[in-house]
């Protein structure tokens, strides 16, 4: 398969979170017939993480199989593919693939290949893998960063809000104690506050990805509860210590992922960027020093319109070939 060809066929298989089976088993088979010797990591109910490689690696090539929720149309025209994980991040994992079988017939045998599952759902597979022998000194992950070398990285903080309350009629809503005001309201004051900011990287960010709560309209809600996402730029204890503050024991808290802001090296001739997002690279301390570079942009990923530049491929094979030798040069 040329590169275009493996990129449109990792994107037709299927793998949310939870269900990266079938991709890794394909990836399993495709690379064994290129040469390389895989061995598959269990990670958790028959979910495994890949690793690939000819001889002992000193540098590897990682980034993620699983892709978010929902399964969206592929599609191809004369300038991108389209399709669920097109650049987050199947379009970095093509890519790689090809950089390393390119690397290979150069007698570049040392460099391998790391694929894991969960990055989109708490990193699990990456921390998986931080258990793994290995020689490395350096690893290369990708993810959409517009084929720039990244040079910071904002961290993560996933939190849980669980309001409480009393239910009553709908009738006389004053006789009962609604889970979803007081949720609103603790919400409300988030929005208002300020966020610690960095030079580097900017301010700190914040979504509410999930709202539940109550049972029937004519029903008082008992519980409620929101999913939110915080993007950091300080330790994750200072952005803890004013939640906590904000919240004030109008609800439960619980801390889901915590992942401190990052700083990379840059390397000179290569665009840099400073990136919104967080990645497995904070759980791989185990692999050497990282680089974080990809095709695609991070505005496509996890959209209706998911789409990787053609060109923008090439282009990352070329990249990821160049930063290996520049790598392998020190």
């Amino acid at each position: 398969m040329n590169l275009f060809e493996l990129t449109k066929k990792l994107i037709s298989i299927p793998s949310p979170t939870g269900k990266e089976q079938k991709v890794t088993q394909f990836i399993k088979d495709y690379l064994e017939t290129s040469g390389f010797t895989v061995r598959l990591q269990d990670v958790v109910d028959g979910r495994c993480n890949l690793y690939a490689y000819i001889d002992e690696p000193i540098i590897v090539f990682t980034t993620h199989m699983d892709t978010v929720s929902p399964i969206i149309s592929t599609g191809e025209d004369e300038k991108f593919l389209f399709g669920r994980g097109a650049c987050d991040a199947k379009g970095s994992l093509a890519a790689q693939i090809k950089a390393a079988e390119q690397l290979q017939k150069q007698g570049l045998k040392d460099v391998g290949l790391l694929f894991l599952i969960g990055e989109e759902s708490g990193s699990n597979g990456a921390r998986a893998a931080n258990t793994l022998d290995n020689k490395c000194k350096y690893f290369i992950n990708g993810e959409p960063t517009d084929n720039k070398l990244a040079v910071a990285s904002m961290g993560a903080l996933r939190i849980e809000l669980e309001t409480t309350g009393r239910t009553a009629h709908s009738a006389h809503p004053e006789q009962g104690e609604s889970a979803i005001v007081k949720l609103l309201n603790i919400l409300d004051d988030l929005r208002k506050a300020e966020y610690p900011k960095k030079e580097t990287l900017g301010e700190t960010s914040w979504n509410i990805g999930v709202i539940t709560g109550g049972i029937h309209a004519n029903v008082v809600a008992e519980r409620a509860q929101a999913e939110i996402m915080f993007r950091t730029v300080t330790h994750g204890d200072t952005l803890k210590s004013l939640i906590k503050k904000i919240v004030a024991n109008r609800a439960h808290i619980q801390y889901k992922f915590e992942s401190d802001p990052i700083q990379l090296e840059s390397i000179e001739g290569f665009e840099t960027a400073v990136v919104a997002f967080t990645t497995d690279v904070p759980n791989l301390t185990h692999w050497g020093q990282p680089f974080l570079l990809g095709p695609g942009s991070i505005l496509d990923a996890h959209t209706a319109g998911e789409r990787i530049e053609k060109k923008e491929l090439n282009k990352a094979v070329d990249l990821y070939i160049e930063l290996i030798h520049r790598l392998k040069s020190r």
